[in-house]
């Protein structure tokens, strides 16, 4: 299966580098381009896309808003038939690209990144996994926690109501950033069971992958930056 990609970037260089670098796989299509989050946003409403390679600093509509538009709803929900996004930044740990993945992308990249590294980053979003592990985006939070608009470390965790007692727990431990096998060994579970688990879990919080899980336990304060809640 083709993968489609666009490059949303200001600097016309980097996407033809990036553009050279894809173009050479044989599973993986440049289907649009776009030198700013509008423009993105508006290429978007006529091309078929399935993974978006997403600047942050850009002019007139910065990558962080423009993957609000992609991903999610006026409501704040994601978007089930939305294209995933993966953040490009300069610096690792930015908190823009944090704020990107809170507005529902599926994960970030140093814009030095490796070929080999891009072009598997871009096949396991198409195949539905986050490209940033849930430590890494911990670690984030733990980095930017006292300037981050949205820690709400008093919000409560009515969010989990939809969980089972169960389901919380296998929640909590994905949010900490155990692996599928972490958690079969410490609930003495198989792995499929888990598996079926967080599925359900993530259909039931509205949520696209673990990393967005990641996100919604600290501001439930169900975590805390510096430590495991």
């Amino acid at each position: 299966m083709t993968v489609r990609v666009m490059l949303v970037d200001d600097q016309e260089l980097l996407r033809t580098g990036f553009r050279m670098v894809l173009a050479s796989q044989p599973d993986i299509e440049i289907a649009a381009e776009a030198g700013d989050g509008a423009q993105a946003v508006e290429v978007l409403r006529q091309a078929e896309v399935d993974v978006v390679l997403m600047d942050v600093r850009m002019p007139r509509m910065d990558g962080v808003q423009a993957t609000r538009r992609i991903c999610l709803d006026q409501d704040g929900l994601p978007l089930p038939d939305a294209p995933k996004v993966l953040i490009l930044t300069t610096f690792d740990l930015d908190e823009y690209a944090f704020a990107a993945l809170k507005a529902g992308a599926s994960g970030f990249l140093l814009k030095d990144v490796p070929p080999p590294e891009l072009v598997a980053a871009i096949r396991a979003v198409h195949a539905g996994d986050a490209v940033v592990a849930p430590t890494t985006t911990r670690r984030m939070i733990d980095r930017f926690a006292d300037v981050l608009p949205m820690a709400r470390p008093d919000a409560g965790p009515p969010a989990l109501d939809p969980l089972t007692e169960r389901e919380r727990e296998v929640f909590l431990l994905v949010a900490q950033g155990l692996s599928n096998g972490e958690i079969a060994e410490g609930l003495t579970l198989s792995e499929a069971t888990v598996k079926t688990h967080v599925g359900r879990i993530l259909g039931k919080l509205g949520l696209r992958d673990r990393v967005q899980a990641v996100v919604l336990a600290y501001e439930a304060g169900l975590l805390r930056a510096g430590g495991h809640g």
